[in-house]
């Protein structure tokens, strides 16, 4: 796996942004024929933590470490896809000559799309699929290999622990996303492999915590405390809302291997202490934001993306998309300290307070 990264010094300046964008063209410097310089960044939601606290500065840094000049146009929808095209049209206004769009709604995203493309704007589809839509460029990790990866992990610990079969109940994320229905395909075809049963489903509406602890509730109201040998959780937010909803019902989670996905610094530190088995890592920060910010960078500069980048083509249901598809990472506590910590994805500073900081020391964290 990759783990070149962007430069700390890169970093801290985007950190330093805050809201605030660099305010001005790409010009001379910064190269040709890019117009006014301006790159739309519209993400989808802020309850997954990696958007703004990965993500978003990464995507900046990079900008600015190619383009001096450039400037991000910043938006986040908050789960509204609604909100989200009146920003896309918000930046298109403003003169943004390429739009970076992870979509609420991958479906509905096409008259984001539509409406670019009317005005010859390239999109880069960021993270989710935009399906049935003139996209451009496509940048992800492999999702199918996510879910393969959570239920491969969870199969090994529920075998290891003498409950091979489980059985589980799902929470998985939001019906309106594409990588949310991917996740949910690798993880199954790996259950239905290894004989895990799955108790209880569920999609998450807005990938929202609250409701997984509510779906969660349910899960254990109907199949009783001891009715189930662990818990995948397709993301960190879930995971966290399935284990509140455990301690609530007075069951350990410590006694219940739980899945998760995105590396949150809350996941991270609740796997050191044993309540959340594993998370798949996503080397968002030196991997998928600065090489979007790489297209990003050279559409808005009227060149091809670098030599090398694009790696596949996948099919998004109206043209095979020119594509940029990166390796996810299962984490456990065994290999926190050369992934996570490695990559400066987290800090041992940041993840090691508190009650934390015995569990980071016998992990090897320092």
């Amino acid at each position: 796996m990759l783990t070149k990264g962007v430069i700390r010094t890169a970093a801290a300046a985007a950190a330093a942004l805050g809201t605030a964008v660099a305010i001005s063209a790409c010009g001379g410097g910064g190269g040709g024929g890019g117009g006014n310089g301006k790159i739309a960044l519209l993400l989808p939601e802020s309850k997954t933590a990696r958007y703004e606290s990965q993500d978003r500065p990464r995507f900046e840094a990079r900008v600015k470490q190619l383009c001096k000049n450039c400037e991000v146009i910043y938006s986040n929808a908050e789960q509204d896809p609604a909100k989200q095209q009146q920003q896309a049209e918000a930046a298109l206004t403003k003169g943004a000559k390429v739009l970076v769009l992870d979509a609420v709604d991958a479906a509905s995203a096409g008259a984001i799309v539509t409406k670019a493309k009317q005005q010859k704007v390239p999109v880069v589809s960021y993270d989710r699929l935009i399906t049935n839509a003139d996209i451009d460029y496509y940048i992800s990790f492999d999702n199918v290999r996510v879910g393969e990866l959570q239920a491969s992990t969870l199969a090994k610990k529920l075998k290891q622990d003498g409950k091979a079969s489980g059985p589980i109940p799902m929470i998985n994320g939001a019906p309106t996303d594409n990588n949310a229905k991917l996740f949910k395909q690798g993880a199954m075809k790996v259950f239905s492999s290894s004989g895990v049963k799955i108790s209880k489903a569920y999609d998450t509406p807005d990938w929202s915590p609250d409701k997984a602890q509510t779906e969660m509730d349910q899960a254990i109201t109907a199949i009783g405390k001891n009715g189930f040998a662990g818990v995948y959780a397709a993301n960190d937010g879930t995971a966290g809302g399935a284990i509140a909803a455990m301690k609530g019902a007075g069951v350990d989670p410590k006694t219940k291997p739980t899945t998760g996905q995105d590396a949150e610094l809350a996941a991270v530190q609740r796997i050191l202490i044993g309540e959340q088995y594993m998370t798949v890592y996503k080397a968002v920060g030196v991997q998928e934001a600065p090489k979007a910010a790489d297209i990003a960078v050279a559409l808005v500069q009227g060149k091809k993306p670098p030599s090398g980048l694009i790696n596949q083509q996948v099919d998004n249901g109206k043209k095979k998309v020119p594509s940029v598809i990166l390796t996810p990472v299962a984490v456990t506590k065994s290999n926190i300290n050369d992934t996570i910590v490695k990559d400066s994805f987290w800090t041992p500073k940041q993840i090691c307070t508190g009650k934390y900081a015995s569990a980071c020391k016998s992990a090897g964290i320092q």
